[in-house]
């Protein structure tokens, strides 16, 4: 499903790359509030119980589902300060505070999920337990096109999340955002609301990405904490949110499954290992924007290819129109990515190419993208 955000399209263009990119400057939806966590002139109140309180048996009718996933959840998500040198007008180095965000805690071995954004040129960073305790941090791996990293720390005693199937979510069921919502002096804070819709489709620039979307209230520094189900599982990853007067409870978050192998390949690899075909290639719509004018109705215009890659050794020219990859249509750069990605490297796949007016079948095995 195609989201329509047509009319708030300048403003919501501007919060979604500010997170996928690293901006933090957005309100709606960067982590940052740069230099201070909460605006001026607003404090935070301290949740301060009893030990009789906090430990008084509740009833069946207080003790709900997101109570219970709250407890759950709680003790594996972190508060993430990114720190950074600056100069002062003395040109002296000086360590900052950039911002701060949420990550979860992956494995007990001490493997974080966040965003890339929380994390983006940071030079040092600062873990929050929700036991307390603070520790250094160090980025162990990135993925700007997915907005996701990992963060390693060395600690003992970790609570790991539970994780669900995101792909078993339903419309409408209960979903809990657990994060820091603008700095850690409000960490732990709880939100709930429901499953809004799954699988947005948000275009950025070439990449497609399929979220989901809750209406659960999600704030800056809320970026990289956990999307609950009722069962106290981690379905999703906070990421995004429109930012625009007017708009209210349209959060989105990169579901768990999609996230999961990127996650891995961080851990594992320090990097996500990608299959590519190897072409610079124009739909209609992105050569208009390069002042081109495609006389085809569909598929993609080869412009350039990558030598030694597979498209050339499968024989596909400058020239080409690629119809189909992995049989299924190819009508915008999106769909194109969206296919690759798909594929594993190695997966022999075939393309469909229109050449001269002729259409034929080509097969080409999908390599992982060169480091250059």
């Amino acid at each position: 499903m195609k989201l329509a955000y047509k009319k708030y399209a300048p403003i919501f263009i501007i919060a979604v790359i500010g997170a996928i990119v690293g901006g933090g400057l957005v309100m709606g939806y960067g982590p940052f509030f740069l230099g201070k966590s909460l605006p001026e002139g607003m404090t935070a109140i301290k949740n301060e119980v009893t030990s009789s309180t906090a430990n008084a048996a509740l009833s069946a009718a207080r003790n709900t589902p997101i109570v219970r996933a709250a407890q759950i959840v709680g003790p594996s998500v972190v508060g993430i300060t990114n720190k950074a040198y600056v100069s002062d007008m003395f040109n002296r180095k000086t360590l900052v505070e950039r911002g701060s965000g949420s990550g979860v805690i992956y494995d007990a071995t001490g493997h974080i999920i966040t965003n890339y954004h929380v994390v983006a040129e940071a030079q040092e960073i600062v873990v929050s337990l929700s036991d307390g305790r603070t520790m250094p941090g160090r980025v162990q791996g990135i993925d700007p096109a997915t907005d996701l990293a990992v963060v390693k720390i060395e600690a003992t005693g970790l609570q790991p999340a539970r994780f669900g199937d995101s792909d078993s979510l339903q419309v409408g069921e209960p979903a809990i955002a657990v994060g820091n919502p603008l700095g850690l002096e409000l960490k732990g804070s709880v939100t709930a609301g429901v499953i809004s819709a799954l699988n947005r489709t948000l275009d950025i620039g070439e990449r497609r990405f399929r979220l989901i979307q809750t209406d659960a209230a999600i704030n800056p520094g809320n970026s990289g904490g956990a999307l609950a189900n009722a069962d106290g599982e981690v379905v999703g990853i906070n990421s995004i949110k429109i930012a625009v007067g007017g708009v209210e409870g349209i959060g989105f978050a990169i579901p768990f499954n999609t996230a999961k192998p990127i996650i891995q390949s961080l851990i594992e690899k320090g990097r996500v290992v990608r299959p590519y075909l190897g072409v610079v290639a124009f739909d209609k719509a992105s050569a208009q924007r390069y002042g081109y004018q495609l006389n085809i109705d569909k598929g993609l215009y080869v412009f350039r290819i990558v030598p030694r890659s597979p498209a050339d050794r499968a024989g596909v020219r400058v020239g080409d129109v690629i119809l189909k990859l992995a049989g299924q249509d190819t009508n915008s750069l999106a769909e194109l990515r969206s296919i690759i990605e798909a594929q594993g490297v190695g997966a022999t796949v075939p393309v469909v190419v229109a050449r001269n007016g002729e259409q034929f079948s080509v097969q080409t095995q999908l390599s992982e993208v060169p480091n250059e």
